[in-house]
């Protein structure tokens, strides 16, 4: 096998980046292996050689997502230790990833349900542990328990990952304080 080299690592982004365009404009569903590999510039027994089927690519790009999404926690951990905000560093944050990764916002919101059930499932423990972790974080002292406080984490994840989009229009400044000041309203109010 040959080495990895800088181009091959930018080709293969690359390609990835189009396979997600490709997926988000026609729909996961809608786009068979052999357009994906047409697509993206591939064979489609290339493409088979990296991915055994387009599930196994989308699982890998909303995984990719959700590693993305503790990194995050990890700006707001740091952040805290410096005596800053946790909050507002991972408003920022999602507001940035947001930016750098709309299609893969998108392709986890709305695709998910087309990977296999043991990929949802993983996916599932993945998104409950960045969200536990989100929570506590930002509202260490919530005595919130059992359902109450994952369906608590589970909304103030969706409004930090789906703000973003919805605020995208308004200049950046504007939109990071509108999202604060939704989730402070909405933090203090449901963790009284």
């Amino acid at each position: 096998m040959p080495p990895v080299t800088a181009t091959r690592c930018v080709d293969f982004e690359e390609r990835r980046d189009r396979a997600m365009a490709l997926f988000a404009e026609k729909g996961f569903g809608q786009v068979s292996m052999r357009e994906l590999a047409a697509h993206i510039g591939l064979t489609a027994g290339s493409l088979y050689h990296h991915f055994p089927s387009k599930q196994d690519l989308l699982y890998d790009l909303i995984e990719e997502l959700y590693e993305e999404l503790q990194a995050t926690l990890e700006q707001g951990r740091r952040a805290m230790a410096r005596g800053e905000s946790a909050l507002s560093c991972l408003i920022a944050a999602h507001w940035q990833l947001h930016a750098e990764r709309p299609l893969q916002f998108r392709l986890a919101e709305r695709d998910i349900c087309c990977l296999s059930e043991q990929q949802q499932m993983q996916l599932a423990l993945l998104r409950e542990r960045y969200e536990a972790r989100l929570l506590s974080m930002i509202a260490p002292q919530a005595s919130l328990q059992g359902d109450a406080r994952m369906a608590t984490a589970h909304v103030v994840a969706n409004l930090l990952n789906q703000l973003p989009a919805m605020l995208k229009r308004l200049p950046e400044q504007q939109g990071l304080g509108l999202m604060e000041s939704l989730l402070l309203g909405g933090i203090e109010r449901t963790l009284r």
